[in-house]
């Protein structure tokens, strides 16, 4: 049976704990660095931040204070999209590394791709900055690098460029939103994909046939959810700062969906995403 401990291997070797524990809109000071506290007791090992969230120093504080050795943790950031290219990027990551107050990262990500609507350049964009993320790695300052939000026309032109190709693309994936194009293109290249928002922000949790499931195995819908992502081979980054859930997100390991739930699952309806489209953002 598998358990929290258990982890995704990457391309390149690097194990990546199956469940991650994110921090999107927890606020940085003692509410983001108690959360991670309460995750760390309930078994997370992996911990996913970003420049944009701004709670990276409260995420350093949690991890200096939990009591576990550094190697037993894996932190992952992101780089902001005012920081692209060759040499604001290298800045970016110092600046990270100040804030968290470590000496590496696990894995980082270029938290959106340059599009279309921003530049005419965006491919150069992405391009120079995904150089600035192969020294970061050279120089081993980073375990694994890899992308956020990259749709396959945003990945073809990097791969035909990169040195050392992504390991990961974290994009929004959940109950009527699985982005299969995204996936199926990632997963036949190697790319582990993470799912953020694997919850719908709560907003799916409703849906009839994923209550009719939850109450066979007697589970919660955001029980369901995980689940079903890790059965996908797709690792899930929920986020809580209420304790009982923080723990109820972990457990997920003592059941097995079948193949026809899943499959029922993959085919419900779009019911919700969040609108962050990366083709039309301009932020």
């Amino acid at each position: 049976m598998q358990k929290l401990s258990d982890c995704f291997i990457l391309a390149n070797g690097v194990s990546i704990p199956c469940i991650g524990f994110g921090t999107w809109q927890i606020p940085d000071g003692d509410t983001v660095t108690q959360s991670i506290l309460k995750a760390i007791e309930a078994g997370y090992r992996h911990i996913d931040t970003a420049a944009a969230y701004n709670n990276e120093k409260g995420v350093g504080r949690a991890i200096r204070s939990c009591g576990l050795k550094r190697e037993e943790l894996f932190i992952t950031s992101k780089l902001w999209n005012t920081q692209r290219g060759y040499d604001k990027t290298l800045a970016a990551f110092e600046q990270t590394m100040s804030d968290l107050q470590l000496d590496y990262l696990d894995l980082y990500l270029i938290h959106w791709p340059a599009n279309a609507k921003q530049s005419q350049d965006w491919q150069k964009i992405n391009q120079a900055t995904w150089r600035a993320f192969e020294k970061l790695y050279k120089d081993k300052r980073i375990r694994a690098i890899g992308l956020s939000n990259f749709l396959p026309h945003h990945l073809e032109p990097l791969l035909n460029q990169a040195e050392i190709l992504p390991l990961v693309n974290q994009i929004e994936f959940h109950l009527g939103y699985t982005q299969r194009v995204v996936v199926d293109f990632c997963q036949l290249h190697h790319i582990l994909i993470e799912a953020w928002s694997p919850l719908g922000q709560g907003k799916v949790l409703a849906e009839p046939e994923l209550i009719r499931i939850a109450d066979k195995y007697q589970k919660t819908p955001a029980q369901i959810c995980i689940r079903w992502c890790l059965q996908g081979g797709i690792l899930p980054l929920p986020k809580s700062t209420t304790s009982s859930r923080i723990r109820e997100n972990t457990m997920v390991f003592d059941f097995e969906l079948s193949a026809q739930e899943v499959q029922t699952i993959n085919q419900l309806p779009h019911c919700w995403d969040s609108g962050f489209y990366p083709d039309k953002i301009d932020f």
